[in-house]
């Protein structure tokens, strides 16, 4: 096993910032599909050319700030040989219920966004603009993401050609191996929808259909969600990876962009270039490095082994996610496959002994010679807050339920997170599982059904008392 880095990071939880937001077998849960590459290189940069870049911002963040936007050009568009313009898009960007009460649902901010943003690239398209040259750029974060995903298809159906726009996207919900909306979007399904909070797990954005660069972080649970939830730990790591990691791609540095890991592809016809920026700590362990000496030692002590852990949910025991194609849909599952599960357990005992002995360490040293510098990421929540500190946010407690919400449907939606959280637990997911158990054992194989669903459960249901209580 390779040697486990120490770790001297930390974190604080914001949440409005939270908001804003198959595996193959294989040995040492390294990918037999490819070999890690820089992101990108002074050589081998693709151009943006010098066209309109039109920005997005996450949730909760309806019209980004000149700071948003100089952080998002300088950091992510110009390596990639950006040498246009700017222009702002104002979204709804609404999140219920992780914003609040009565706040939009989240299938009709992305709708309204997403023909905002067709409505934008048309206009340029019809009036002679866009070039192969000098294509429109989109550049979004968390659901401007997913907005981003969605306009594709209609691109595509207005006949604009692959080469007039591009997009790069940044904690991307919709990436197939690993964003949320992919993970939940069941093949024995299709999208799984709650009603009463407006939430459909849509599935996977195109990788074939416009140039596009997705960046990642390690643990995000929004975009980095684990391929097997019966894996607490994994699970609850995830959740805090959407305060920790999901918030922060605006505070990295140019080094962690630029030494994301390009991940391999299924597809020739691909034209998504996937890169997962690795995480420095685990997001689980955060807390305890704002006590101090004393709970930086405690980290150093836990971390080796509790990543392991929190890996495996993963179907790996050295990274944060998922080992296959990075452009196939993969939706959850109960375990890996016989072959992949046979040699992570057979690699598991010595992985756990060597990142012991290494946890023992770190905790001495830590004692005997304490840090002295700040954590690590307290410089990219500052610089994550920097960032959307001139941005506008969305319109928080403006959404009213109609009595079309009220009566048109079952389970109604009434705006109140408690009650349409418990309604979709109690009627929506229900259905869900009976339908998941009943495909799965008709292809014969009980404990297929009996762990799909019950991996299902353990995915949603600490997500959605999350949202039940916020």
């Amino acid at each position: 096993m390779q040697h486990i880095r120490r770790v001297r990071s930390a974190t604080a939880v914001v949440l409005v910032g939270a908001c804003s937001m198959v595996a193959t077998p294989a040995m040492s849960g390294i990918s037999p599909l490819g070999v890690v590459q820089r992101a990108y290189t002074a050589t081998a940069a693709p151009s943006l050319g010098g066209g309109t870049a039109f920005i997005i911002g996450g949730s909760g963040l309806a019209t980004p700030g000149p700071t948003y936007v100089d952080a998002a050009v300088s950091m992510y568009l110009e390596p990639l040989g950006f040498t246009g313009t700017t222009q702002v898009l104002t979204m709804p960007q609404q999140l219920y219920p992780f914003l609040g009460p009565f706040g939009g649902t989240l299938d009709d901010s992305v709708a309204q966004g997403q023909q905002v943003l067709y409505e934008a690239i048309m206009a340029q398209y019809q009036n002679g603009d866009l070039s192969a040259e000098n294509p429109a750029v989109v550049f979004g974060w968390s659901q401007g993401a997913i907005i981003e995903s969605m306009v594709q298809y209609q691109l595509a159906d207005a006949g604009v050609p692959s080469d007039y726009v591009h997009f790069v996207m940044i904690g991307d919900v919709s990436a197939p191996n690993g964003g949320m909306l992919s993970r939940f979007n069941l093949p024995e399904l299709g999208p799984v929808s709650l009603p009463s909070l407006g939430l459909t797990f849509s599935g996977a954005g195109p990788s074939d259909l416009y140039p596009s660069a997705v960046y990642n972080r390690e643990y995000d649970g929004f975009a980095d969600f684990p391929q097997y939830p019966i894996n607490f730990l994994s699970v609850l790591n995830a959740i805090f990876g959407i305060a920790f990691q999901h918030t922060t791609y605006l505070g990295l540095t140019d080094d962690q962009i630029a030494d994301a890991i390009l991940l391999p592809t299924a597809s020739a016809d691909s034209l998504t270039d996937y890169y997962m920026i690795p995480a420095e700590g685990l997001p689980l362990l955060y807390p305890l490095l704002f006590f101090g000496s004393g709970g930086q030692a405690f980290y150093d002590l836990l971390e080796p082994v509790m990543r392991i852990l929190v890996n495996l949910g993963y179907g790996s025991i050295e990274h944060g996610w998922s080992q296959g194609p990075a452009d196939v849909a993969t939706p959850l599952g109960f375990l890996p496959d016989s072959a992949t599960l046979a040699a992570l357990m057979q690699e598991l005992p010595q992985a756990l002994s060597d990142a012991w002995q290494q946890g023992v360490s770190d905790f001495f040293g830590e004692i005997l010679q304490p840090t002295s510098t700040p954590p690590a990421f307290f410089a990219e929540m500052e610089g994550f807050i920097n960032a959307i500190s001139d941005s506008e946010t969305a319109q928080f407690f403006s959404y009213f339920p109609t009595l079309e919400d009220l009566f048109g449907d079952f389970p109604p939606h009434t705006g109140i997170p408690f009650v349409d959280v418990g309604t979709a637990l109690l009627f929506n997911l229900p259905q869900v599982n009976y339908e998941v158990f009943t495909a799965e054992l008709a292809d014969g194989d009980l404990l297929e059904a009996l762990g799909t669903t019950l991996a299902l459960n353990m995915g949603i249901l600490p997500l959605a008392l999350l949202g039940a209580v916020i």
